[in-house]
């Protein structure tokens, strides 16, 4: 065949090709739109179709164009390597999700700290997967605020610890990777979501934790596992860079194993970051070492009733916890026993709002969606076939995806904004009593930590092993007050936790409070 006829024939051919390609791509958008008016009970016809074909071409345009554009994300700043998931035989408790050591500054106020983070926690070119088989083989491209803050402060990132399927479970037996053991006896629940952070913590293994706390996956752990958790001011400490659950109840938290360090690390990781939109009216100062010393003379410390004596309340721990104030008391604190009745209701008024508003995240492009926030693309497009593979999603999950559809198909959200409505009622009685006193005390969780169920066990079972034990652990969660627990007694062999909670940015006191307690007993003889 002649040059030149080769040449139209080619020719011929890319112009056919492009025709089918434009038909095709047509034809697709034609299709879509049919299917988005089913969708939406539009009632389009063919001719509505193609007319609004047309008009979505300039979105398209604005789309491309957005395609094209580099977005600004916070800088990387200290080397690292992705790691690796260390052998069984190294990896005590199955606690550690990835090893892999990133060293911060030289100096700093957290020179040499040894630092857990949970793996629903970003740090950049390190995988994660938050408990979850769907997102296994994701590698974040940023580093958590949180995580550069105490890098820049001298810290010693070890790795990334296990945590619960999706963050959902209290316990520790939902993740992908098996079940976190509890370092006081292993064949029990080291408590969840943070539940690897829980083990590598109480064992010694490092100083310090960052957990997630939504409805108890910072204190429950510190509860069933004996060291000190953190839930400070809803907004206190930037979740930039921290994967969400609810944007309501998020909440980054410090898990360690004395007072001091905790407070060392809040000093380092709160304040605003211009990127989460959480963070309203944060105080200018932010000391919460300075009155460690101060001893809790002249503080009024009431123990809430109704925080005692739930149905699966264990008398040990109601026990432990009254001894506990009553210490307090012969420290110089006055101690009152009062009534708070709304506290009792504070678990069913997160309930709507942590199971329609997880799965709201969860389904749609709902991470950062309708806020200022930093959007994290990467983590969405990491997250958007997790359907395919829903039906390995642990016994816990799936309920929450049930009774999510349920109630929102049926009530269409009405009882999740109820709830978050009754959520200022609740803050508001509890800052009642604030108001003539310094701390509330209550138990932590009203159980010990119990043991793991079995492999195979029955969906009733694992379920309710997963979300047993945080009654009096959501409510600060719904009302965004600080919430600390702190050990207090030894039964059984195994810790007592007991929670302390104040008026919003009280951290300092809160601090002020277990530090007295904690220099005035060794929790594990009492």
């Amino acid at each position: 065949m002649p040059p030149s006829e080769v040449s139209h024939s080619v020719s011929s051919f890319w112009i056919s090709a492009a025709r089918w390609l434009v038909h095709a791509s047509v034809s697709a958008a034609a299709s879509t739109i049919a299917a988005a008016s089913l969708h939406y009970n539009l009632a389009l016809d063919a001719d509505d179709i193609e007319a609004f074909r047309a008009l979505l071409d300039g979105v398209s345009d604005d789309y491309q164009i957005v395609d094209a554009l580099t977005e600004s994300l916070p800088e990387v700043r200290y080397p690292r390597k992705p790691g690796h998931r260390p052998a069984p035989e190294d990896n005590p408790y199955n606690a550690w999700y990835v090893l892999s050591e990133v060293q911060g500054s030289e100096g700093g106020a957290l020179a040499g700290l040894s630092v857990a983070l949970k793996d629903n926690v970003c740090l950049a070119g390190v995988p994660m997967m938050n408990g979850a088989s769907t997102l296994e083989g994701y590698m974040p491209e940023i580093d958590a605020t949180l995580v550069t803050r105490m890098l820049d402060a001298g810290a010693v990132i070890q790795g990334k610890a296990q945590c619960e399927y999706f963050c959902v479970s209290g316990s520790s037996h939902t993740s992908a990777l098996g079940p976190v053991r509890n370092p006081h006896d292993e064949t029990r629940s080291a408590g969840g979501s943070s539940s690897g952070c829980s083990a590598l913590v109480a064992a010694g293994l490092v100083d310090v934790a960052i957990g997630a706390d939504q409805g108890e996956s910072v204190r429950i752990p510190a509860a069933y596992a004996g060291f000190v958790g953190m839930k400070a001011t809803h907004g206190l400490v930037p979740y930039t860079g921290v994967m969400p659950v609810e944007m309501t109840l998020d909440h980054a938290g410090i898990m360690s194993g004395t007072v001091r360090d905790n407070a060392r690390v809040l000093e380092v990781v709160a304040g605003a970051d211009g990127l989460d939109p959480r963070q309203v009216g944060l105080p200018e100062k932010r000391d919460y070492t300075a009155g460690l010393d101060a001893g809790c003379a002249g503080l009024r410390i009431p123990l809430i009733r109704e925080g005692f004596d739930w149905e699966n309340s264990e008398p040990d721990v109601d026990k432990a916890v009254r001894a506990a104030a009553a210490h307090y008391a012969e420290l110089g604190a006055t101690v009152d026993e009062i009534s708070l009745p709304l506290h009792r209701k504070g678990h069913a008024i997160w309930s709507p709002i942590a199971v329609e508003g997880t799965v709201r995240q969860l389904e749609g492009q709902n991470y950062g969606s309708n806020w200022k926030g930093l959007y994290l693309s990467s983590l969405m497009r990491a997250q958007r076939d997790w359907r395919d593979n829903a039906a390995l999603f642990p016994e816990d999950m799936k309920s929450v995806l049930l009774a999510a559809h349920y109630f929102g198909t049926r009530y269409h959200g009405q009882y999740c904004a109820k709830a978050q409505n009754l959520v200022r009622q609740l803050k508001r009685a509890y800052e009642t009593v604030l108001a003539d006193y310094d701390v509330l005390l209550m138990p932590t969780v009203p159980l010990q930590a119990p043991k793991l169920p079995e492999p195979g066990c029955d969906a009733a079972t694992f379920v309710g092993r997963a979300l047993e034990m945080n009654a009096n652990t959501a409510p600060f969660n719904a009302t965004g007050l600080p919430a600390l627990s702190v050990p207090c007694a030894k039964r059984n062999g195994l810790p007592v936790g007991m929670m302390l909670v104040g008026q919003d940015f009280s951290e300092a006191l809160l601090y002020r409070a277990a530090a007295a307690f904690e220099a005035a007993h060794d929790w594990k003889t009492l």
